[in-house]
């Protein structure tokens, strides 16, 4: 059983940044990312670690990283301790199987998201409109249904900390219509070509969000990929389009907050061994499922 990890520590190394739950150290000109098993909901980091999250997300981004090399560069490196600076090495039981070495890369501040299926705020945004950040759809559509195509809906980090939606438009503003179009049409080939793998795997992969950013100026795919953090990964096997869908994820998390009715206010409250238990469950087996392997 490994040790749940929700601070790294690594004495001599410039702390880059502490997220909800990655620590980035910077580690010559490049990155060392180390994903911690803090887990957050509601936009509040809880006190109860998920046993092996941070490494079911980093083992399965590696995956990704992997399959997708030959469609567009990434960040990744190196996930072998004894390939790490000699340093490093000293922090083995925090780093290993948690942590990869990434190309420092200017990142762009546009989260990229593929939308397959009309789910969570997109189901809220049809109700309401009858569009997905502003795309039309046929009326009459269920939630959770598969959409005619994959469409593209690009957010923003707002300083709450929630994703907000913005417009194609304003992609263009920010980073010029090259790069704009060029995000775009990345984040609808991977979501493409990773569907299409999930559903051999019995998966349906119904959204997901990307981060690119500029390494030695090539546009590069950088953060998490594909993990059950970013995406929304459905049990193809109990798929009913009509209401929301099981999936692999912080479900349990979520709704075990909403059942105490938790004000959404800090402190946030621990977490129960059992929904922790359930909730790490949840990580290791997407990652068996997508993979093939266990962690």
């Amino acid at each position: 059983m490994s040790q749940v990890l929700l601070e790294s520590h690594l004495p001599g190394f410039e702390l880059v940044s502490r997220g909800k739950v990655r620590d980035v150290y910077a580690v010559g000109e490049d990155l060392l990312i180390v994903a911690t098993d803090r887990i957050s909901a509601f936009d509040y980091i809880l006190p109860t670690g998920i046993e092996d999250k941070g490494r079911v997300l980093t083992q399965l981004s590696i995956f990704w990283f992997d399959f997708l090399k030959d469609l567009v560069p990434t960040h990744f490196l190196t996930a072998d301790i004894e390939l790490d600076p000699a340093p490093l090495r000293a922090f083995r039981g925090q780093l290993e199987g948690r942590s990869m070495l990434v190309r420092r890369a200017q990142m762009i501040d546009v989260e990229c998201v593929a939308r397959g299926y009309l789910s969570g705020s997109g189901w809220k945004d049809y109700k309401a409109t009858g569009a997905v950040c502003g795309i039309p759809l046929p009326a009459g559509m269920r939630e959770s249904e598969r959409l005619p195509e994959p469409i593209y809906t690009p957010a923003s980090k707002a300083t709450s900390g929630h994703d907000e939606n913005i417009s194609m438009g304003e992609v263009v503003r920010r980073v010029g219509p090259e790069t704009a179009a060029r995000l775009r049409d990345l984040t609808l080939a991977i979501y493409n070509r990773a569907a299409a793998y999930a559903s051999t795997r019995g998966i349906i992969l119904a959204d997901t969000k990307f981060e690119f950013g500029f390494a030695g100026g090539i546009l590069t795919l950088g953060d998490e990929v594909l993990t059950p953090d970013s995406s929304r990964f459905w049990p193809a096997g109990s798929y009913e389009p009509g209401h929301a869908q099981p999936s692999f994820d912080k479900q349990y998390v979520r709704d075990y907050l909403e059942s105490i009715r938790w004000n959404k206010q800090p402190p946030a409250p621990a977490l129960p061994a059992e929904v922790a238990s359930s909730t790490s469950g949840k990580y290791r087996e997407a990652y068996r499922i997508l993979t093939g392997k266990r962690l």
